[in-house]
């Protein structure tokens, strides 16, 4: 079988990795208790910052995501805590077990795969605590298993209303994807990973306390010893880490950072507004039905219903034929939905090939005539337009 050298990725991560990060990714590592690595240290978190939108601290661990978020939990919250979690796909539900796993006690509010959480539900269940007993509400911002993007910004209005209960939030695959103004939105612990929007390979995760969310650490029993976000904020005032960091993917994270800066936030999310608009607008010419509600599509990924075409065989094809990787569907929805991942470091080119290669699949299989292919690439041109 041959390398596949031209591999595009367009699933959720990892992301593809412009050149110039990829260039930084190989620099001869240095010393990473180095005056040379503090000062790399130091510009990375102030541009993390602007990233957040936050005074807050952010963290920097060598991790993925899942740890990120981990260390959120067992950071802030003690054993039988009250908590709530949301839950509408894959992620939420890895939020339900982590918490579970940590002795907490969770409240589960949750909506159908492919439907976005009700802020509602929220509110009612927080305003109904009078005693203040619900310690945290925990969810997914961007739940790419169906390509669905939560309100957190109302839902956050009614954490804030509660008082006592932090915001602890996955925003793996909506950072560097919309706008997430973390102090605007008051958030506490704000999650997020490398391989996203950050356009750099896996191996790094983020965490942005709160003053809030500090607080609270210091009555917070869970075990923890890597991922203790004291050790964490600790050395940072030193731009510093507790522990051996993955040196080389700073170097790739400081100049993606600076890539994102010098495109500036509106162009990064209208970017991303446009491209979601395209592949899925696209899909639906190509007779193709949205996973998700069409009213919360996430700008990170689309899902797409196959129907009675086999997922995993159809994205199988495309792989083979036109060297693009396309992610499936998780548990339940396995062969039933292809995810087209619009994330990080992509074009208007990578848009427009996937929707040819999709459309082509399509053809190939007699499910639609060859000229909705070409009504379907008129209609995402129409929408790449718009910047």
């Amino acid at each position: 079988m041959a390398i596949q050298q031209k591999l595009s990725l367009m699933i959720p991560g990892p992301t593809p990795v412009p050149e110039r990060v990829l260039e930084a990714l190989g620099r001869h590592p240095i010393g990473h208790r180095s005056k040379e690595f503090q000062d790399l240290v130091e510009i990375t978190t102030k541009n993390l910052k602007w990233l957040h939108q936050t005074e807050n601290d952010v963290l920097t661990i060598t991790g993925s995501g899942t740890a990120a978020m981990e260390a959120g939990i067992i950071n802030t919250l003690s054993k039988g805590d009250k908590v709530i979690c949301g839950e509408n796909g894959k992620f939420g539900q890895r939020w339900v077990k982590v918490a579970q796993e940590f002795g907490l006690e969770v409240i589960k509010i949750e909506s159908e795969w492919g439907t976005p959480l009700n802020p509602e539900n929220f509110k009612t269940i927080l305003e109904k605590d009078e005693k203040k007993e619900i310690k945290a509400v925990i969810l997914t911002h961007s739940e790419t298993s169906t390509g669905v993007i939560n309100d957190l910004k109302s839902i956050s209005s009614h954490i804030r209303n509660h008082e006592k209960a932090l915001s602890i939030i996955d925003c793996v695959t909506s950072i560097g994807a919309c706008s997430v103004p973390v102090d605007e939105w008051d958030l506490d612990i704000v999650a997020s990973g490398s391989q996203k929007g950050y356009m750099i390979p896996p191996g790094l995760s983020f965490v942005s306390m709160s003053q809030k969310a500090w607080k609270a650490s210091e009555e917070s029993n869970l075990p923890k010893f890597y991922l203790n976000l004291k050790s964490y904020k600790k050395n940072l005032i030193n731009n510093s880490n507790p522990y051996t960091p993955a040196v080389n993917l700073v170097f790739a994270l400081d100049e993606a950072l600076k890539m994102m800066k010098d495109e500036g936030f509106n162009s990064i999310f209208k970017r991303h507004r446009k491209h979601k608009l395209a592949v899925s607008e696209a899909a639906k010419a190509l007779n193709l039905k949205l996973f998700a509600d069409e009213k919360h599509l996430s700008p990170s990924v689309t899902a797409i219903k196959t129907d009675n075409i086999d997922a995993e065989e159809f994205r199988k094809k495309i792989k083979n034929k036109y060297d693009i990787l396309l992610a499936g569907g998780q548990d339940h929805l396995k062969g039933k939905i292809i995810r087209v991942g619009h994330l990080g470091y992509i074009n208007d080119r990578d848009i427009i090939s996937v929707i040819a290669a999709i459309g082509n699949t399509l053809v190939e299989l007699n499910e639609i005539s060859a000229d909705l292919v070409g009504e379907a690439l008129k209609v995402a041109s129409f929408h790449l337009k718009e910047i």
